[in-house]
């Protein structure tokens, strides 16, 4: 009898041995293509090898190729970032029910399912939901609710997550039904960003909590594998509700077995992050959970390969199996391309890519002397003085007859292409002569509206003191060279306010962090801070011109959050720059120097920009190049 049972038992263990399976799942990402369809700069108006979904595209084809299984995801800010994006949604919008040339990519890539990012609430939610209609494949987002919903039952906006039947090929050829979950979150700050184009019609949710909520369903509905696709970057240290970064902590919610993320235009798994805790760069996970972040523009696609088995009776993912890399287009050692651009997206988008060509050359204006922006971290600079300029002329025309007439107008305006983690091609480099409209693109690169606050001089000084933490601290007492530009600080909050006069003290620290909070509240980098010669009245009030995004409290700066706003207006920042542009016909773009950097006795201040800085050494007879790095970018150095 007990000879008997032995067997019995051994011949169910032996058929649940045969009856069990291993699958290999590859997902594959892309994020932030902002419009860069093709591996073309409509600034320079030619071809690029450095980015490009038409790039990626010849690099999904091959990582497909490799495996019996894989699945193509995109993580939103997809619609907006080139003039492309303003052709199709300004300019010339695309017809009713014609396909947005997005969404032809996606759809002819085969993508599986995609993420809403932040900038595609830009140009407003029934453009949004137009595009969203052109996808022949499933967009979720989660976090996004009904503004009048309640809190114990929000009403989603848009579908908060899918579950995808796919059959796949197990490792002996055989196939299988799986699930995979997919959900997606966007930082809940959309509501500041894109305050006017959401206030009253959406409200957003935290992103770990919506999580926590709805992974259980996922896995209730059967879901074996789950993907999460957050717009969100990784975050060092801990995260508050409501957080823009959340990675991190979304990577320790129960159920998530993989994570495509992005925002940050960062690159994981990647050498930035190795100081990070709870990083695994070797296998490229956070907490254990396999992660990709693939940088921005089509720079990159992320892989993340997964190990499944049904021993337990269903599939599940082999948490301790996942990988995950990235590859790259461009090779920014060398410099040399990596892959071909596939011709079949250039063909599919021909029609309007001509169309933004040719917008785009059309002459407004002539300036006297090149426009660039290589050194406008580190002094004052043609290319922001500008667009300050211009938006003084247009809320000085705006303004007049109104109350706010009579008190003093400033202009807040930063560099938004200044290198760094974008590249060190990625520079406004305008030569002098004709201005084309290509050329107003590369002044202002996002359709911005321009706003006018209303503040007072103490307010001016915290907006200059969070704007200075751009700079490393300079110790008087130390090293002969140091590093002068800090890397993680964004270069779209370094404002340069036109109307005042100041210099900025290095040797002290950033009165605030990153983020807005107050954390030096000693220091006081600004100095000298006048208005028309004059130190400034801390009392007095001040019209500041800016936009939207700054206005309604973008970027954490002391004192903003919308309800200062006394000119509210619905024009884009670059379109009051154009008609400036066209009204002076000829213009001499050079700075007024109103800021400086207070030099430090004893050292040298060292920054990085690109090698096209070399040929404007004339113009800013302090800066010195040190040397040439090799992958586009000069050490320079500004001496005591």
């Amino acid at each position: 009898m007990l000879h008997r049972s032995f067997i019995f038992v051994l011949t169910l263990v032996l058929m649940g041995t045969a009856s069990a399976a291993t699958l290999r799942l590859r997902l594959l990402e892309t994020t932030d293509l902002h419009m860069n369809l093709l591996n073309f700069d409509y600034y320079l108006d030619k071809s690029t090898d450095e980015f490009g979904a038409a790039k990626t595209a010849t690099l999904i084809r091959a990582a497909r190729a490799e495996v019996k299984n894989s699945l193509l995801f995109d993580n939103g800010d997809l619609i907006q970032g080139t003039p492309l994006g303003d052709q199709v949604a300004t300019v010339q919008p695309f017809a009713a029910g014609s396909v947005h040339p997005a969404m032809k990519l996606l759809n002819a890539l085969g993508y599986d399912a995609a993420n809403i990012g932040n900038h595609e609430f830009n140009y407003g939610l029934p453009y949004l939901q137009r595009v969203l209609a052109g996808a022949r494949f499933p967009y979720v987002n989660a976090n996004v609710v009904r503004a009048g919903s309640p809190d114990d039952k929000p009403e989603p906006v848009f579908t908060p997550y899918v579950i995808l039947d796919r059959t796949l090929t197990d490792d002996g050829g055989a196939t299988h039904s799986v699930k995979i979950g997919v959900i997606g979150f966007v930082p809940p700050q959309i509501m500041l960003w894109d305050r006017s184009n959401l206030l009253g019609k959406v409200r957003v949710l935290d992103i770990v909590q919506t999580a926590r909520r709805l992974l259980p369903e996922m896995r209730a509905r059967g879901a074996d594998v789950v993907v999460a696709i957050p717009h969100s970057g990784l975050e060092f240290g801990t995260s508050a509700l409501f957080a823009e970064n959340v990675v991190a902590k979304l990577s320790e919610v129960p159920g998530i077995d993989a994570i495509l993320f992005g925002h940050a235009h960062g690159e994981f798994p990647g050498g930035y992050f190795s100081r990070h805790a709870k990083v695994d760069l070797t296998r490229g996970t956070i907490n254990g959970v396999p992660a990709v972040m693939a940088g921005a523009w089509g720079s990159h696609l992320g892989v993340i390969d997964l190990v499944l088995d049904n021993n337990g009776g269903r599939w599940q993912v082999r948490q301790d199996e996942g990988r995950a890399h990235l590859r790259p287009v461009w090779d920014r050692a060398t410099r040399k391309s990596l892959v071909d651009a596939d011709p079949a997206i250039a063909e599919l988008i021909a029609t309007e890519h001509a169309a933004t060509r040719t917008y785009m050359g059309a002459e407004v204006a002539r300036t006297t002397a090149p426009i660039t922006s290589y050194f406008a971290l580190v002094a004052d600079d043609p290319s922001v003085q500008l667009v300050s300029q211009a938006q003084l002329a247009y809320a000085r025309a705006t303004l007049k007859g109104t109350p706010h007439e009579a008190l003093p107008l400033l202009s807040a305006a930063a560099p938004f292409k200044a290198g760094g983690r974008m590249g060190w091609g990625y520079y406004t480099d305008i030569p002098a002569g004709a201005v084309a409209l290509r050329h107003i693109a590369s002044l202002y690169i996002y359709p911005n509206t321009i706003k006018a606050v209303k503040i007072s001089g103490a307010q001016v000084r915290q907006w200059l003191e969070m704007s200075a933490g751009q700079f490393r601290r300079i110790d008087p007492q130390g090293a002969p060279e140091q590093d002068l530009i800090n890397p993680q600080f964004r270069t779209y909050n370094f404002d340069v306010i036109d109307g005042v006069s100041y210099r900025i003290d290095v040797t002290q620290p950033a009165r605030y962090d990153a983020n807005g909070k107050l954390v030096a509240p000693q220091s006081h980098r600004i100095q000298n801070l006048r208005h028309q010669g004059k130190p400034i009245d801390d009392s007095a009030f001040f019209i500041v011109v800016t936009n939207n995004y700054r206005a309604s409290g973008g970027g954490g700066f002391p004192g903003l959050d919308g309800s200062q706003i006394v000119m509210d207006a619905q024009d884009e920042n670059r379109q009051a720059l154009a008609q400036y542009l066209t009204n002076a016909r000829s213009f001499d773009p050079s700075a007024d120097n109103n800021w400086q950097l207070q030099p430090v006795p004893g050292v040298k201040l060292r920054f990085l920009s690109g090698q096209g800085g070399l040929a404007q050494l004339a113009s800013y007879p302090m800066i010195k190049p040190v040397k040439e790095s090799g992958d586009g970018s000069v050490l320079y150095e500004i001496a005591p």
